[in-house]
């Protein structure tokens, strides 16, 4: 940590299908001299996608929502632009990153949405597909991101220190982030979400509605009143102040591991992912010639030495790096969480020295 200038790490890890360790290394606020602890949050940025992908699951499970549908058929919103694919972009797109769709558009405030090529004939992962399959979720539950995550999921898995959204308790337990050691801003660098957020709070205040009951529509009637609260270029379209699926979960190390446990436990209780769901979101969804790892449904799949593994990585802001690798043979999992530039760099080391794999994913 010290040679790679990251202040603040949390491990856990999953054995037999159970939380079984967890611990916090460091600092979470260097100036305050906050110690990281097993109460800290992390922001685990792209690692928000598998958890919601197995909210969106569990809602297919019982009905509600259908793998194979095309997204517009629930819900078409309004930033779309005009191309033939999107009417044919499904569910099962989204979590496979087959959509065609870019990660994020440079200026959505002012830029259409459209495919860059059909869906299902690659692979372009993709944050803006996951927020209009949030959208999709708001339709058909007539609920905030953060109210259907905490019903479906983090409840019944006794996740109670995750949370998509923001307010003063959350921020006073979240990381700070922090740059490469030397570099002029590395102690201060722009945190990203928290900045966002913290020009929406103000109007959740005077709305007496917290951030984590809005939903879109409540992003968009905000969106000028948190602009100005906002430094320039922070807030520019409504998810910049929504609760994201595809990027915004706060969560302790602890919880995240109980997620994992829920992906690598060999007896599934009534409320989970039916089996054969569960096993569908570790298994290939998509055959791209030439790829050295595949996409599982909100995963992605590496073939290793020792068999099998599903794992995702998280990079908000350039600040905070996450990690989580899970084996489900073996019932075992391992999550890491840094607050800095190089923290991508310490979890490689700790996922090789933990578990004996280098991963392909690691030299990209």
């Amino acid at each position: 940590m010290q040679a790679l200038g990251v202040p603040g790490m949390g491990i856990a890890v999953v054995e037999a299908g159970k939380l079984a360790w967890s611990r916090g290394f460091g600092l979470a606020d260097v100036e305050r001299g906050t110690p990281v602890d097993d109460g800290t949050l992390f922001e685990v940025a792209s690692m928000s996608k598998p958890p919601f992908a197995y909210a969106v699951l569990q809602l297919v499970d019982r009905g509600k929502l259908s793998l194979d549908e095309p997204l517009v058929h629930y819900r078409r919103p309004d930033y779309l632009g005009d191309s033939p694919w999107i009417d044919r972009i499904t569910i099962r797109d989204v979590l496979r990153h087959s959509t065609g769709l870019p990660n994020w558009r440079k200026d959505p405030a002012h830029e259409k949405l459209v495919p860059a090529v059909a869906p299902g004939t690659r692979i372009d992962y993709s944050g803006e597909a996951f927020v209009w399959l949030q959208l999709v979720v708001e339709a058909v539950t007539g609920e905030s991101l953060d109210r259907t995550m905490r019903r479906l999921l983090f409840d019944p898995a006794g996740m109670r220190d995750s949370s998509y959204g923001w307010d003063a308790e959350i921020a006073a337990r979240s990381v700070r982030g922090y740059g490469i050691p030397g570099d002029a801003d590395a102690a201060k660098p722009p945190q990203g979400l928290r900045e966002a957020w913290d020009a929406a709070m103000p109007v959740a205040g005077q709305w007496g509605k917290p951030l984590s009951s809005w939903r879109y529509a409540d992003a968009e009637r905000a969106l000028p009143l948190a602009q100005t609260h906002a430094k320039s270029g922070v807030v520019n379209w409504p998810v910049d102040i929504l609760a994201d699926a595809a990027a915004s979960l706060h969560c302790t190390v602890r919880d995240y591991a109980r997620f994992m446990a829920l992906m690598v436990h060999a007896e599934p209780a009534p409320w989970e992912l039916r089996p054969q769901t569960r096993a569908a979101m570790l298994r290939k969804q998509i055959d791209v010639p030439g790829r050295w790892t595949d996409k599982g449904l909100g995963w992605n799949l590496e073939a290793t030495p020792r068999g099998p593994v599903f794992y995702h990585s998280g990079s908000n802001a350039g600040i905070f790096k996450s990690f989580a690798i899970g084996d489900a043979a073996r019932h075992r999992a391992l999550v890491v969480s840094t607050n800095a530039t190089n923290g991508n760099l310490l979890y490689r080391r700790v996922v090789r020295a933990a578990t004996g794999l280098d991963l392909l994913a690691f030299d990209v």
